[in-house]
């Protein structure tokens, strides 16, 4: 591999973490740029509820402000947890629908680039089902959003029980099935997809999973990434994020991922735990150990 330095941070993709909007989305932002984060993630409402207040146009201006004030860009969205867009039981599958209009009306009123959404799990229905409907969902969103600008990305996920989305092969037959596959991407998740069995260890075993990445849905629609190790072992089907360099992933596929030339300008987003160790906050440290990983000229 390159020789590495902690200075190279001009060649690192942009490198955020995901914040909190207590007290206003401008606050997410704030503590991204306190941080050292070049970028965003932020929900755009309580992510366990159904109901969220209207945006104010003092929402909407502060966050905007606060964007051009910091620096900070390409501010990322992630939806609500509750919403299943692979239900079979028509009256969630219903409101998951208008939740997720919602949401994206809310993401395109603050200005937002991107709405990271998890597939769904199929539930009592056949995984083949479930990516139908997570497809008919996705052409009802976009019917009801027309002339959104705000860009939808697949999450790679872990598997966890009838979760769609942790074979490579999910996301590329929802993409084949919707009708309008330009307002989606794809987030990937480097937890979930080490849960999911795709191994990175090894610069071999990286540019194994990118190819079989590439062949499925192609590494052009990679538009985010999410970067966590993973507290469980390779091929678990768990989803439990850890501090980088600190869990099974180890440091190597951090390092692969950073100094790939075809992600150098997607954004990448922490959503390991939050705290502090030692007196400083985690997400300080963890942006340090990836900055370091960045490969010199």
């Amino acid at each position: 591999m390159p020789k590495t330095n902690a200075t190279a941070t001009h060649r690192c993709p942009p490198l955020g973490a995901h914040m909190s909007i207590a007290g206003g989305y401008f606050n997410a932002v704030l503590a991204a740029q306190r941080a050292g984060c070049d970028t965003v993630q932020l929900f755009t409402k309580n992510n366990n509820q159904w109901r969220a207040k209207d945006l104010a146009d003092d929402d909407v201006r502060r966050f905007a402000e606060s964007l051009r004030a910091t620096g900070v860009h390409t501010p990322t969205a992630h939806d609500c947890y509750l919403i299943n867009l692979a239900s079979p039981d028509a009256a969630l599958w219903k409101k998951s629908i208008d939740a997720f209009v919602v949401e994206i009306d809310r993401a395109e009123a603050l200005g937002i680039k991107y709405l990271v959404t998890h597939p769904g799990s199929h539930l009592t229905s056949a995984v083949e089902q479930g990516l139908a409907r997570v497809a008919r969902s996705l052409d009802e969103a976009h019917a009801q959003t027309r002339g959104a600008r705000v860009q939808v990305l697949l999450e790679i996920t872990a598997g966890q029980g009838t979760n769609l989305g942790h074979r490579f092969e999910h996301i590329g037959r929802i993409l084949s099935l919707v009708r309008d596959p330009d307002r989606l991407g794809v987030c990937f998740d480097t937890c979930h997809a080490f849960a999911a069995g795709y191994a990175m260890g090894t610069e071999a075993e990286y540019r194994a999973t990118m190819r079989e990445l590439d062949r499925a849905i192609g590494v052009k629609l990679v538009k985010a990434f999410h970067l966590n190790d993973s507290k469980r072992e390779l091929g678990s089907r768990v989803d439990r994020h850890e501090h980088i360099g600190r869990g099974c992933l180890g440091l190597e596929p951090f390092r692969f991922v950073l100094n790939d030339p075809r992600f150098r300008r997607v954004p990448m987003y922490l959503e390991t735990p939050k705290g502090t160790h030692n007196g400083r906050e985690w997400d300080v440290i963890n942006l340090r150990t990836l900055r370091r990983l960045v490969a010199t000229e």
